[in-house]
């Protein structure tokens, strides 16, 4: 299943933390014992026979069923889930990430947790390649019908900026346009989704920057090299630069998105469940507490998701 959905032996090797020579000869045994072949070697990317594409079906059932008797399993005696691999997104990792490996650790007491971080779009990717078992991540686009996601967050976008650039009184959008924009990179979706919504408000901003770090981005903006729109999440994110800039909000019509934990419907019954509220209830303590005590406008804006 690998080698078909990596459609290389040295990608699939990675994968699975094998030899290429181990995971070629895997494939072999398993075309000699079947008696037909089941990719195209000779081709760049490699591609599924026929006899590939029937088997991939039938395999992918197979491993399904396997996980659904372990989730099974699971649920009975926590001590027998093996193997859980985790994605999440950056924003998470300070605080949320640890304590919600370290209470799923008390309950699976058998379970080795895999853990990727990374930005949404990959993770996404990751899951339905069937890399990763359960992600929490921003939604990326429209809900796909394998996916089981349990809403998580509400967070709209800020704009961050240096302390004092704007005094008060001052047309906040009219201060902005003078200053030059630090972009968060649009080969990440959230990237993407900030330029839509400002070419949707026919905004040209002018910018210098386009970076894929938060904490990048909060360095150049505290060093008044200009302002940024992120999320809460992300302001926080990067907290040795927070004392020296402020946020305020979008002077332009709201942007928001929504963190969610996704995994493939079905395959591990409860558990995606239970590790959504289990998630809420850390979200609500670490992130939005300390978002709203110290961004007092953001109450009715940052919300849990039931």
């Amino acid at each position: 299943m690998a080698i078909a959905e990596e459609a290389s032996i040295s990608a699939a090797a990675r994968r699975l933390g094998a030899s290429p020579s181990a995971v070629s000869q895997q494939l072999t045994n398993l075309e000699q014992a079947l008696g037909t072949a089941l990719l195209n070697r000779n081709e760049r990317p490699m591609s599924l026979t026929p006899s590939g594409v029937l088997f991939q079906r039938r395999a992918q059932t197979v491993l399904n069923e396997a996980a659904r008797a372990r989730a099974e399993l699971a649920r009975l005696d926590p001590s027998v889930l093996m193997r859980l691999r985790l994605g999440m997104i950056e924003d998470f990792d300070g605080g949320v990430t640890p304590q919600l490996l370290r209470d799923m650790a008390e309950e699976l007491v058998n379970c080795q947790f895999l853990l990727e971080t990374g930005p949404s779009h990959r993770l996404v990717d990751k899951l339905d390649s069937r890399a990763l078992d359960v992600i929490v991540a921003a939604d990326v686009g429209a809900e796909a019908d394998w996916m089981e996601v349990h809403p998580i967050l509400e967070e709209p976008f800020l704009a961050a900026v240096p302390n004092g650039v704007i005094p008060d009184g001052t047309d906040t959008l009219e201060a902005l346009r003078k200053m030059p924009l630090i972009l968060y990179t649009e080969r990440h979706h959230m990237g993407r989704l900030i330029a839509a919504h400002l070419a949707r408000q026919n905004l040209e901003l002018g910018h210098r920057f386009e970076l894929d770090s938060y904490h990048a981005i909060m360095a150049l903006v505290a060093a008044g090299a200009g302002w940024t729109i992120l999320t809460p999440m992300g302001f926080m994110h990067a907290h040795q630069f927070r004392d020296d800039a402020c946020t305020l909000p979008l002077p332009i019509a709201p942007l928001k998105r929504t963190v969610s934990l996704t995994a493939r419907s079905g395959v591990l019954q409860r558990i995606p469940a239970d590790m959504a509220v289990r998630l809420r209830s850390l979200v609500s303590e670490l992130v939005v507490g300390p978002c709203v005590e110290r961004m007092p406008w953001l109450s009715d804006k940052l919300k849990v998701l039931e």
